[in-house]
């Protein structure tokens, strides 16, 4: 992707237009900005440039969202613009042009500030003085990003206005972050004052193009967020628990979690066992609720259990690995396919390659790596490993390999299954990626979590 466009000065834009104020480096800023350039609105995008390019180098797997940034970059849709060292100095530009209506200046027509990015720039104390010291006390403040149980509700208190709303985006994909939040799955807003999402029109469109709807005070809507990611969680904990179970009994988890999909009243999302959840934001809302409920003096032992359970799953696999070679694993060489958090993603934070490849390197294993898009990462984190070689197809060298391993694989590409006969190899599946029939035409050894090869 193209650098950032960085501007030190005001922009070049229409007189006396209305533009959507974004304070903010990271993903969610970046899609936000997209997505409403895609709406035919006008975006000024504050932020720390070197942090800025950093995220959009991290997500170079998002091709349309690439592809549409720069293109509003070129065509000055999306301004970005060098962060001021303080909150005045930014709003102080959008207040000159609401008070001299003939200068070549741009208003506001709201502030859209990703706590992650602001609080890295700015203090606390900082912002929310300069905006209750703000002439112009009528214009919306969104708030999103990260946040500790209960800190959105507590900064819309703090803040002197009523028009302060609070957005989580629970609904963001990676890998279709741009799709994902033009037409959300659930659009949750939280408003300091009753009834008054009118104040929003520039995001009256997402509201209608989401499929479920939803708007209460902003505290309601943030222990919404977390309960339903701390849900999330627990489902797919207690699904690889029984995935254990289903290893001793013989049966396959995949076709228990089908039936158990059935049930209306459990639905069929999370369901899937496997190594666990990475990425960032399931792991970080558990160590926050777990936080909130230590500051509250309020046990929370479910979520410690789903935790612990998650953080093992992710060496279950090995230990199936260890166990299938009866511990004679020293010096081989293995193929692992995937390396991202979730299938479609370029991400690897918390994701199940990290602990799988630091164990096999402790045994001299060789490792093949096949992660076409989050190669780069992996490339940055582990470019002085000798035992670590990132091939560009999954049966490179297949031929010199003693085992596979599947942590991240799209239903998009179509598993080879007779090529894998031809070596025979025995296949490590933390995903659970294989159907029953393409398990069944293995010549090899299958060992999935929860499944095996009858």
């Amino acid at each position: 992707m193209s650098p950032v466009s960085i501007h030190s000065a005001k922009p070049p834009m229409p007189k006396n237009s209305d533009v959507c104020v974004i304070i903010g480096h990271g993903i969610e800023a970046i899609t936000s900005a997209v997505v409403l350039a895609s709406l035919g609105k006008v975006v000024h995008l504050h932020a720390d440039q070197m942090l800025l390019e950093k995220y959009i180098q991290q997500y170079g797997f998002e091709y349309h969202l690439q592809a549409l940034w720069q293109l509003y970059i070129q065509q000055q849709q999306i301004v970005s613009i060098a962060i001021a060292p303080s909150a005045e100095m930014v709003i102080a530009n959008y207040e000159a042009a609401k008070m001299h209506q003939g200068t070549d200046q741009v208003k506001a027509a709201f502030y859209w500030l990703f706590l992650d990015s602001v609080q890295s720039i700015w203090s606390e104390n900082n912002w929310l003085a300069a905006f209750n010291h703000s002439h112009e006390q009528k214009l919306p403040i969104i708030i999103s990003g990260s946040s500790t149980l209960g800190q959105a509700s507590s900064l819309a208190q703090r803040l002197q206005r009523a028009w302060v709303y609070y957005v989580p985006f629970i609904f963001l994909q990676d890998g279709d972050a741009f799709s994902s939040m033009l037409t959300p799955s659930l659009w949750l807003l939280g408003e300091k004052t009753p009834d008054s999402s009118q104040h929003l029109p520039a995001l009256q469109t997402l509201m209608q193009h989401a499929r479920t709807y939803h708007c209460a005070d902003i505290a309601t809507i943030e222990f919404a967020r977390s309960s339903i990611m701390a849900m999330l969680a627990t489902r797919v904990s207690l699904m690889n628990e029984m995935s254990r179970l289903a290893d001793s009994h013989k049966v396959d988890i995949q076709q228990v979690s089908h039936i158990m999909g059935l049930d209306e009243r459990v639905g069929r999302s999370y369901l899937q066992a496997g190594w666990g959840f990475g990425g960032n934001t399931l792991p970080a809302e558990l160590t926050q609720l777990e936080q909130a409920g230590h500051a509250s003096r309020v046990e929370m032992p479910i979520l410690q259990a789903v935790r612990y359970i998650n953080e093992d799953q992710k060496e279950l696999i090995f230990r199936k690995f260890w166990q299938y070679f009866d511990g004679f694993i020293d010096h081989k060489t293995v193929v692992i396919w995937g390396g991202s958090y979730k299938a479609g993603s370029g991400r690897t934070a918390g994701s199940a390659i990290h602990p799988l490849l630091h164990l096999l390197w402790s045994y001299n294993i060789t490792t093949l790596v096949y992660s076409d898009k989050a190669q780069p990462e992996l490339t940055n984190l582990y470019h002085d490993q000798p035992l670590l070689q990132l091939i560009d197809s999954p049966y490179e060298q297949i031929e010199s390999v003693q085992a596979v391993f599947i942590i991240s694989w799209s239903p998009q590409e179509n598993l080879d299954i007779a090529r894998l006969n031809q070596q025979a190899m025995p296949i490590f599946d933390a995903q659970n990626a294989l159907t029953r029939a393409q398990i069944e035409t293995l010549i090899s050894d299958y060992i999935g979590i929860g499944r095996a090869k009858s």
